[in-house]
């Protein structure tokens, strides 16, 4: 399966659209090359940890979990709100991210 295009980067605020953390905001720390990112504070799973000897201390230890790319919106900053995203080419070539209500631009 060919991954998804660049619409989604590292730092964006992004809105879970689908599943079990529906509906929570948050920023998007990982953008893995699969379609799936991790996102700050949602989806956290819980996993047993053994421990590496003086480095780290073995126990039950709470992380984020990835979440496919499709099941998240990004935020826009003016709007407020989650919206789809466009592309356009700047009169200098430059290619940016623009928010598909508002015309706002994305990638400061």
């Amino acid at each position: 399966m060919a991954s998804q295009k660049g619409h989604i980067k590292k730092g964006d605020r992004v809105k879970v659209i689908a599943g079990k953390e529906k509906g929570k905001i948050g920023n998007v720390l990982k953008v893995e090359h699969d379609g799936k990112l991790i996102v700050e504070g949602i989806n956290k799973v819980k996993r047993h940890q053994k421990p590496a000897g003086t480095k780290r201390q073995g126990g039950i230890v709470e992380k984020e979990a990835p979440l496919h790319v499709s099941n998240v919106m990004l935020m826009c900053g003016k709007c407020v709100k989650p919206v789809r995203v466009r592309s356009q080419v700047l009169d200098d070539g430059k290619r940016v991210r623009v928010c598909g209500k508002c015309e706002e631009h994305l990638d400061a």
